[in-house]
């Protein structure tokens, strides 16, 4: 098989849309140390976003192709890093997920204005999160 039909391969199962990294979250126990020390490591700007929830926004300096992140407070002890994987469909892909062995740990929802979310765990009990955006969110 060649090169160029191997890629056609690969696009067409995900509609032609890459399943790329767009969006981390880091848990902290302590927020403000966490900043500091992500800060003074990477350089990142870790600003307080607005909404009614503590959480706040890291500006990791890349490109636009660079995805950036969130911090928040750690929500049980096995909270751990999440990235968020880009998908046409949330519930599509969580499907998928639960077709392939792994399961949905927090169901489809809205971040207003911005897309959907859907948290799962991989069949290694790893966590990772799908996200779809969509600007009609609510």
């Amino acid at each position: 098989m060649s090169t160029q039909t191997k890629t056609e391969s690969k696009s067409q199962k995900n509609n032609g849309a890459p399943a790329s990294i767009v969006w981390f979250e880091i848990p902290a126990d302590n927020v403000e140390r966490a900043k500091t020390f992500y800060g003074n490591l990477f350089g990142w700007k870790i600003e307080r976003f607005p909404g009614p929830k503590p959480y706040w926004h890291i500006d990791t300096g890349g490109a636009d192709a660079t995805p950036d992140g969130g911090m928040m407070e750690r929500q049980c002890p096995e909270h751990s890093f999440t990235n968020y994987v880009g998908v046409p469909s949330v519930e599509e892909a969580a499907a998928k997920v639960e077709k392939l062995g792994g399961r949905v740990c927090m169901p489809k929802t809205a971040v207003p204005q911005m897309g959907y979310f859907i948290v799962c765990n991989d069949t290694e009990n790893n966590t990772f999160a799908l996200w779809e955006s969509n600007e009609n969110a609510k």
